[in-house]
């Protein structure tokens, strides 16, 4: 589920995160379905408890996932999340289009590089 790289200079609970964040919006991870504990996680990892309860308290920040005292912590509701990761992503492409046309990249041309995009993630599925 969650994998460390060692080489990457982001510290360890970023890297947490990041890949909880990616399972949440996938849907990997269902809304309200538990968490494993921070011992756990931590014993999993061969990590301190402390770097995966700052990633906890990261994710609960960030409206991913909520704690109910006693129980652990829960996967929030996220259609809301990936609506906001989708808003980002366009905005994204809007800069990249700006920038595109900067530098005389073609509508046509970039367009064909976005349709080659989702043909590509077409052969995964």
């Amino acid at each position: 589920m969650i994998i460390i790289d060692y080489k990457d200079r982001r510290p360890i609970y970023e890297q947490v995160v990041e890949r909880f964040q990616e399972l949440i919006l996938k849907g990997v991870l269902e809304p309200d379905s538990q968490l494993p504990s921070v011992r756990n996680l931590a014993m999993d990892l061969s990590i301190n408890p402390n770097t995966i309860q700052r990633a906890y308290a990261e994710l609960e920040r960030q409206g991913y996932i909520y704690s109910v005292k006693g129980k652990g912590s829960f996967i929030s509701d996220n259609n809301h999340l990936v609506q906001c990761k989708k808003d980002e992503i366009l905005l994204e492409v809007l800069q990249l289009v700006k920038e595109a046309k900067e530098i005389g990249i073609t509508k046509e041309i970039f367009l064909s590089k976005v349709n080659e995009g989702f043909e590509e993630e077409g052969k995964d599925d």
